[in-house]
């Protein structure tokens, strides 16, 4: 299994929030570096898992399961959501046998490697939130409506929810986005 750590910053012990980033979008994107704020703003404590090497799928996986079910994972009393991307998504299938909640940010769901994420994806109920972009090729917008769960789909946006050469458009989504994430969190209360 690849190494990684998991850096926390500490909230509330019975709400707890833990960040996948995929294996190129770090948490230090925009997109996770923000949600990782705003949860922390909310009092969540954030587990966020730092990659130090590059991971196969199945390795991902593998990590996932210990950090979600494993020594890792938070006890069974505790309130814990998941925020993913990308590679991170590859946990859906687990956080939802788990009955983890979960925001999946530009998940795979076009890839021959990610059935059980696709399928698993059109079965999401509302505890969940969908993230992705028209022109990321691994999103299925009408896959994403099809399912129960809320979806934010961002008009141009690319894998890392961008939109080429506009930078007041890109600023924009990040707003849209933490919002969603924010209104999600912010859903299951404050103990």
């Amino acid at each position: 299994m690849p190494a990684y750590t998991l850096q926390v910053t500490d909230g509330d012990p019975a709400r707890v929030a833990t960040v996948l980033p995929g294996s190129g979008y770090t948490a230090m994107g925009p997109l996770l570096w923000y949600a990782r704020a705003a949860l922390s703003d909310q009092g969540w404590t954030v587990r966020t898992l730092e990659w130090t090497t590059k991971p196969t799928w199945d390795e991902a996986r593998a990590a996932y399961e210990e950090i979600l079910d494993g020594a890792d994972a938070p006890d069974e009393d505790t309130l814990h959501i998941v925020v993913a991307k990308s590679l991170g998504t590859l946990a859906m299938p687990l956080a939802v046998r788990l009955g983890l909640p979960g925001v999946w940010l530009t998940p795979v769901l076009t890839s021959e490697d990610a059935l059980d994420v696709r399928a698993t994806a059109a079965d999401l109920d509302e505890e969940h939130l969908l993230i992705g972009g028209t022109a990321d090729p691994l999103w299925d917008g009408d896959l994403a409506d099809g399912s129960q769960a809320d979806v934010v789909e961002v008009e141009s946006a690319d894998h890392s929810l961008e939109v080429p050469q506009d930078r007041a458009e890109n600023l924009a989504i990040i707003d849209e986005v933490m919002a969603a994430i924010e209104e999600f969190a912010g859903s299951f209360g404050e103990e």
